[in-house]
């Protein structure tokens, strides 16, 4: 322990220094607006999301040996573990809309829907990389599809009104997979995010079905809408929408609320912040080489 924060050679006596620190930081205008007290859990959501990945993948996920019967007990268990803590972190929200346990309802009556759309994910990733040998492969080592399970289930809480939560549950993906996916963008069916590392999409982003996205791809916002008194106006439509079949190449970046046609092709490193239409092919100026020897074009 650093010199400044060792114990008081007496536990009765206190250490001002100790106590002089502890007041500065914890000051309450040091807070701003935060709540204190109970807030949902980091560890918990984790292993919510760790959870409800087994039960969505019990038949390849369930501990080995199992038969139907001890595999929907294990499901069972696992489920009711999850919805039960669920409902606890939802209520430690400090501005929910309704109850929590309406809430997880509303959330656990979604998740076979979930489910399909997570099945469509991986025939969608197979379909797509000739590198991956099996939908068991994605499963278990495509960090885009786990950042999609995570989105889903994030995307349902966030519909729901448990905002915090949904938030939490994407940042804990986008700490593991290096994805950033806001719980508010909408994802439609069989999304393929091939390698994954540096892709953004940003809070009003809309994706159609069928779309493919490459690593470093920025679905951002090009300006923040303010009101009168020069606040941000939350919640307004920002960034880009991706109609169906489309596919953004590496580090592209469509900024603002465009929309990019059905079909339409985005090449590597493209910078737009306007609307194409459908079936457009998007790319950067050709590349110029020249070749120079002995001092020539300088």
């Amino acid at each position: 322990m650093l010199p400044l924060l060792r114990a008081a050679p007496r536990p009765d006596v206190p250490d001002e220094r100790v106590e002089g620190l502890l007041d500065a930081l914890l000051a309450p205008e040091a807070d701003g607006d935060m709540p204190a007290g109970d807030l949902p859990g980091r560890r918990a959501l984790a292993a919510i999301g760790d959870d409800l990945r087994l039960v969505l993948f019990a038949g390849q996920l369930a501990p080995p040996g199992l038969d139907a019967a001890a595999r929907r007990d294990f499901a069972r268990a696992t489920l009711d573990r999850a919805l039960t803590t669920l409902v606890n972190e939802v209520a430690r929200e400090s501005a929910l809309a309704r109850p929590p346990e309406e809430i997880v309802h509303a959330f656990a009556s979604a998740l076979p829907g979930v489910r399909t759309l997570l099945h469509g994910d991986l025939a969608a990733a197979l379909a797509g990389d000739p590198a991956a040998g099996s939908t068991t492969e994605v499963l278990l080592c495509y960090p885009g599809f786990s950042a999609l399970l995570h989105h889903r289930l994030a995307h349902l809480l966030h519909g729901l009104g448990a905002r915090l939560v949904a938030r939490m549950l994407a940042e804990i993906a986008h700490a593991a997979t290096a994805i950033d996916i806001h719980p508010g963008a909408t994802i439609g069916e069989r999304c393929f995010i091939d390698h994954g590392t540096g892709v953004v999409i940003g809070e009003t982003a809309i994706i159609g079905a069928n779309v493919r996205l490459y690593q470093g791809v920025t679905l951002g916002a090009r300006s923040f809408p303010v009101d009168t008194d020069g606040h941000i106006v939350r919640g307004a439509p920002r960034h880009p929408v991706l109609e169906d079949e489309v596919s953004v190449f590496a580090g592209a970046s469509i900024l603002g609320r465009v929309t990019i046609g059905r079909g339409s092709v985005i090449g590597g490193g493209v910078w737009l912040t306007r609307s194409v239409p459908p079936h457009s092919r998007i790319t950067q100026a050709p590349v110029r080489a020249e070749s120079f020897a002995e001092g020539a074009g300088i």
